[in-house]
C-alpha cells in the first residue's frame, strides 16, 4: 500500500515522501493509536490558504479529489482511497484546493 507522508523539513518547508507498507513488513501490521476520526466534506471548490497541519493525521479521501501545494511548486492530488499522513506541524505548511471533497483525518497521537 502507498501513501504519501507530508511533513516539516530542516529548510522550514513542506515536502512530500511517498512511502509504501508492504504485507508481512513492520509497518504494514503496526498498530498505530488514534485520539478521533473525523469526517469532513466540502461541496463546493474553494482554496483553503497556507497553513500546516493542525497534529499528526492521516487523511483519507473517500469521494471528490484535493491538490495540496507545498512551497516549492509541488502539487499532488488526491483522489478517493488516496492516504496521506499530514506531519508538516510547523512552518509555512501548505495550500488544499477542494473539489467535491470528502474525506476522512484520523487524528494520531
Amino acid at each position: 500500500m502507498k501513501f504519501i507522508r507530508l511533513y516539516s523539513g530542516d529548510d522550514g518547508q513542506s515536502h512530500f515522501e511517498e512511502l509504501e507498507r508492504s504485507e508481512g513488513s513492520a509497518l504494514f501490521s503496526k498498530l498505530e493509536s488514534a485520539t478521533a476520526v473525523v469526517f469532513k466534506n466540502d461541496p463546493a471548490p474553494h482554496l483553503v490558504e497556507w497553513h500546516p497541519a493542525p497534529r499528526r493525521q492521516y487523511m483519507i479521501t473517500l469521494s471528490g479529489s484535493v491538490d495540496i501545494r507545498i512551497a516549492d511548486g509541488t502539487v499532488k492530488t488526491f483522489g478517493p482511497g488516496d492516504v496521506l499522513l499530514a506531519e508538516d506541524l510547523t512552518g509555512q505548511g501548505h495550500t488544499a484546493v477542494a473539489k467535491n471533497w470528502v474525506r476522512a483525518f484520523v487524528h494520531l497521537d
